[in-house]
């Protein structure tokens, strides 16, 4: 078994390690990343890529007059807002204040950070309930976080190291002193750390059995959006006697599915000469111009609204049969349907009503709303249309007469015994889908203090040993507060 030795070991290399990694390195550390994957980007490149910030230059240029203290304020204010809005769930976990101060803080501070680095927004977006447009949204999407911050870690000379899956813990007494890999391989490699471990290797969405244990035997049979996010520095922490707080909280929806083809917007390359020309264009040109790129962002961002099932649609699985009220969590029925998929379906009067305003189909708070059409021309592997239920039946591999027959005793009871949704009579019909229940990730992590230090099971620091991002956001607190935009909801 081979060993190394540096001043600093990062686990994990998606945002949160590459930060951590570039800033040891600024201090003149000697630093290696080390990444489980034959490409680097964690969590990050999955990400809508936007950021929440005050006092931001963006802000200042456009006369916005904002305070840390009035965003710290606001951000308990989207669980009220999220649960006006329709969303299930819970949706205010049991936060440390003290951390959402930090990130109230800091995160200026962090905008900044990353645009010295390279990366460019647009914005400030309004994004309700903020009472300041904060919202600056990174151009052209979030793989630009990964392609310059891994350049310019490369560039200080931070060392990378991919296909290393960290296994394990190294201690010496109390103290944490490094990581043992194995690599694609099964070589082994031991990489010692001078200064300290900073576990930066994202949640455990994708772990079917840490899910089990922390949120519920249903959770467990969601899947995850990223299949990295296997708990693995979780995992390690607690061998060396860490705690995982508020583990029972994730966040979970229903999705359309990624597009086979990558959309335009995911191959544009985030080149400077690139990202500051797209965000002049959004700044200056006229929005009928811009429209079919922002769309074609929005509708790959794969969230439907429920809304649309209130307002006339119905959802059936792939063998046709509609399996559930849709207006009561339509989404825990679909993991008991086969391939956990669904199918919205939906005549022409719901179709003509989500093609404007205020009946949209997917969002992209203060950017963009989608539509029907513009499903129709951005997604055509997720969007059908027939002139009879049996040719859209048949364009959707369903059983003709399978969803004729669950069609037909949908519109007979459509109407009566109190139920005002309206029979969908009006030709022609159109679906989207396939619609799965996903997991985006766990909102639980290991316990940390103010300065990330890892906490163990007495409530005292690990030494040597660090966590943040998705792996480490947690304190022990009585304050319940919303750190994010999200729902957050204890499934089981």
């Amino acid at each position: 078994m081979q060993r190394e030795q540096f001043d600093v070991v990062v686990v994990g290399g998606g945002g949160a390690g590459f930060a951590a990694a570039i800033e040891a390195r600024s201090y003149g550390r000697d630093v290696v990343l080390l990444e489980k994957n034959p490409e680097v980007g964690g969590t990050t490149v999955w990400s809508v890529g936007s950021i929440s910030a005050s006092n931001s230059p963006h802000q200042i240029r456009s006369g916005i007059k904002d305070s840390p203290l009035h965003h710290w304020e606001d951000m308990p204010l989207f669980a009220s807002h999220d649960k006006r809005m329709g969303k299930q769930g819970e949706l205010a976990p049991p936060e440390n204040g003290m951390l959402r101060k930090v990130l109230a803080d800091n995160v200026t501070e962090t905008l900044r950070w990353l645009m010295d680095k390279g990366i460019v927004f647009f914005g400030p977006m309004p994004e309700l309930p903020n009472r300041k447009p904060r919202m600056h949204v990174v151009v052209p999407n979030s793989r630009a976080y990964i392609y310059h911050l891994q350049r310019h870690a490369r560039k200080i000379g931070v060392d990378i190291r991919v296909n290393q899956r960290a296994r394990s813990l190294l201690r010496d007494g109390e103290r944490v002193i490094g990581v043992e890999c194995a690599d694609a391989d099964g070589g082994r490699q031991e990489y010692v750390a001078r200064g300290g471990v900073v576990l930066t290797s994202g949640d455990f969405s994708a772990n079917r059995e840490m899910k089990a244990r922390y949120i519920s035997e249903q959770a467990a049979r969601i899947g995850p959006i990223n299949p990295a996010s296997t708990g693995d520095g979780q995992r390690m922490a607690m061998e060396v006697g860490a705690q995982i707080v508020n583990g029972r909280f994730s966040y979970t929806s229903l999705r359309f599915l990624a597009p086979v083809k990558q959309p335009l917007t995911q191959r544009i390359p985030p080149w400077p000469i690139v990202t500051k020309f797209i965000a002049w264009a959004l700044d200056h040109l006229p929005q009928s111009i811009l429209r079919p790129f922002v769309l074609s962002y929005v509708t790959t961002l794969l969230v439907p609204e429920l809304r649309m099932f209130a307002e006339g649609a119905i959802l059936v699985n792939k063998n046709g049969e509609r399996f559930v009220d849709e207006l009561d969590r339509p989404e825990l029925a679909l993991l008991d349907e086969p391939d956990q998929c669904g199918y919205a379906i939906m005549d022409d009067t719901t179709a003509r009503k989500f093609s404007a305003w205020p009946y949209y189909i997917s969002t992209a708070p203060g950017v963009a709303y989608a539509y029907l059409p513009d499903y129709r021309r951005n997604r055509p592997d997720v969007y059908a249309c027939g002139n009879t239920i049996a040719e859209l039946a048949q364009r959707r591999g369903i059983p003709a007469a399978t969803l004729e027959k669950t069609v037909a005793d949908y519109n007979q009871a459509a109407g009566k015994s109190g139920n005002t949704r309206p029979a969908l009579v009006k030709p022609p019909y159109h679906s989207l889908g396939p619609i799965k229940y996903l997991m985006g990730f766990t909102e639980g992590g290991l316990a940390v203090n103010e300065s990330l230090q890892v906490l163990g099971n007495d409530d005292q620091p690990i030494p040597g040993l660090f966590a943040a991002g998705g792996v480490g956001l947690w304190t022990k607190a009585d304050s319940v507060t919303c750190f994010d935009d999200v729902a957050v909801e204890p499934l089981g």
